[in-house]
């Protein structure tokens, strides 16, 4: 199991398992209060990235602020699926009840696998995320739910990439939620309630 990580037991083995995937610079520890937020019964994966930018842990490498490392991002979300069907035998969870809680940096790896793999998440609640990969041609993602939390303002994501990314999911056959707020990049409170919100109706 090459990605560090803290895996908690639900109180039910038919909950849906939350994948915790922090943003850059942060660790498996700091989402952990979301998931008591969003569903108190589920089991919890919570991942730390394994590329160090500066000594700021992501999940991937990017060129630039805004410009991520293709290649890298590639091998890095297919890292992530495999370490995902590690860890379901390991622990003993449906992988296909995984269900993708991300912030920013990881927000974009959960995006990733979406672009990606098919069946690879039930749903995702995606917060201040940006497009992963342009032109290329998305596995069918039918019926999957997505949540996203967005800044009208936000200075490291612009609007546009939400809209962008809603439409690329949906053009999959996802089923996508957009949530706006105007506190930047900042992932607040009341963005991750709308998200709870949205979670017992969908999932």
């Amino acid at each position: 199991m090459k990605l560090k990580h803290i895996f908690k037991q639900g109180k039910t083995n038919d909950a849906p398992v939350l994948l915790l995937l922090h943003g850059t610079g942060g660790t498996e520890e700091d989402l952990l209060p979301l998931a008591g937020m969003i569903d108190s019964d589920a089991s919890v994966l919570s991942v730390r990235g394994n590329v160090s930018e500066s000594g700021m842990p992501r999940f991937f490498k990017r060129l630039r602020e805004g410009v991520f490392d293709e290649e890298d991002l590639v091998a890095r979300t297919e890292e992530l699926n495999e370490f995902l069907a590690e860890a379901s035998e390991q622990y003993g969870f449906d992988r296909k009840q995984v269900v993708a809680v991300g912030y920013s940096n990881g927000a974009n790896i959960a995006g990733s696998l979406m672009f990606h793999y098919a069946n690879s998440l039930k749903g995702a609640l995606l917060f201040h995320p940006m497009v992963p990969r342009r032109g290329i041609e998305l596995p069918d993602q039918s019926g999957v739910p997505v949540f996203i939390g967005a800044g009208e303002n936000d200075p490291i994501c612009p609007a546009q990439e939400t809209v962008d990314l809603k439409e690329l999911l949906e053009k999959a056959g996802a089923d996508v939620t957009d949530h706006w707020e105007r506190m930047g990049h900042r992932l607040t409170e009341s963005e991750v309630m709308a998200g709870a919100e949205w979670y017992k109706t969908n999932l």
